[in-house]
């Protein structure tokens, strides 16, 4: 049946901007980037080269115009690290904005906006 998650497509105001924020800020790399076409690109990053799971940066624009009645809004993607301390300074050190660690029963972790305001949740996984 399914043996992992592929890839999780983020609808992103502009590409170029999104690449910049994963990339220079979350320290993400490029897995893949390739035209599709005169106007489009497929774009592609994760957080290693060995991760599969990958995060595919797409255009909202161009997404609503292939098909109109697409559900653009963003999706609830929770990502984990082993130092959540660490993460925490680090993003906070690159200007992202990151709301206050949260330890709960079952764990610490955080909430921070990428580009566009999009919210994602980063959970401490020992």
């Amino acid at each position: 049946m399914i043996d992992k998650i592929g890839k999780i497509t983020l609808y992103v105001n502009n590409q170029d901007e999104a690449k910049k924020f994963w990339t220079e800020k979350l320290e993400f790399i490029v897995k893949l980037e390739q035209p599709m076409g005169p106007t489009m690109k497929w774009l592609e990053v994760g957080p290693s080269e060995s991760e599969f799971t990958t995060f595919i940066l797409y255009d909202k624009n161009m997404m609503k115009s292939q098909k109109p009645d697409a559900n653009i809004s963003h999706p609830n993607v929770l990502l984990s690290t082993t130092d959540i301390e660490n993460a925490y300074k680090k993003m906070k050190s690159k200007n992202i904005e990151v709301e206050d660690i949260m330890t709960m029963p079952y764990g610490k972790m955080f909430s921070f906006k990428d580009q566009d305001g999009n919210e994602y949740l980063l959970r401490e996984d020992k």
